[in-house]
């Protein structure tokens, strides 16, 4: 995902900087990217009016596309020096921009054909509403942290040091944690445990990323990276300390 860096201006190396983010851009990549997830869903649901009259479904998409816009606009102007990036399978990025995409539909599809429901009624599903906009806030307060030092790869900026303040205070990877509650939370919403079944695959994508990740940070900052792990959790809050 990132480095999780804090720029070092004194050792930092002039580039050119990118243009800052277009709002008619962000805008139309917003719209397009909810229009997806309305045919997706509306498929799942069996059309276009059950959609409609669907509150559930009509309140994520509209958590999903204010979200998506903040996301957009709020990325600062940033400048790309990368002095390291770590390997991984070319698959990585497109599996985890594919899976979440389906959770909804998936998830639709089994409410509307009664699979697998999901005890508890309106409240446990309006609760998922709720914990899928709490997963898609964390995800943008995680992302907002670092700034214009965001990256999808795995990559290490000239003159930047570790970040470990903040959300990264208390977890490795808090932007993933928030994409798996998004997910999880969109499954309740839509009270079916069939979406259960891509949200154990997203775990076990994010699980090999953070993996992967982690690995990459500590060839980058070496004791600084083991002194940040000791004291947080790579996907939850530590409740104790690592030990040796």
């Amino acid at each position: 995902m990132s480095s999780r860096s804090r720029t070092d201006a004194s050792t930092s190396k002039t580039t050119s900087p990118a243009s800052p983010p277009n709002p008619l851009i962000a805008i139309s990549g917003s719209l397009a990217a909810t229009g997806v997830d309305v045919a997706l869903i509306a498929f799942g649901l069996g059309g276009l009016p059950s959609l409609l009259s669907h509150p559930r479904a009509l309140t994520l998409l509209v958590i999903w596309f204010a979200g998506g816009l903040v996301l957009s606009l709020a990325r600062p102007v940033r400048t790309h020096d990368p002095i390291a990036t770590a390997a991984e399978p070319k698959w990585t990025l497109p599996a985890l921009l594919v899976v979440p995409l389906f959770v909804p539909a998936l998830s639709a599809w089994g409410e509307a054909r009664d699979v697998w429901p999901i005890p508890g009624g309106a409240i446990t599903r309006w609760g998922g509403v709720i914990l899928s906009g709490l997963g898609f806030a964390l995800r943008i307060a995680a992302i907002a942290r670092l700034g214009s030092r965001f990256s999808p790869l795995l990559v290490a900026q000239r003159g930047h040091a570790l970040e470990t303040s903040g959300l990264y205070a208390i977890v490795r990877h808090p932007g993933y944690l928030g994409t798996f509650l998004v997910a999880l939370g969109t499954v309740i919403a839509f009270g079916s445990a069939v979406g259960l079944i891509l949200v154990a695959v997203l775990y076990l994508l994010l699980d090999q990323r953070m993996r992967r990740e982690d690995a990459f940070l500590e060839s980058q900052f070496g004791d600084t990276f083991r002194r940040w792990r000791e004291r947080t959790g790579r996907f939850l809050p530590r409740l104790t300390p690592l030990r040796g």
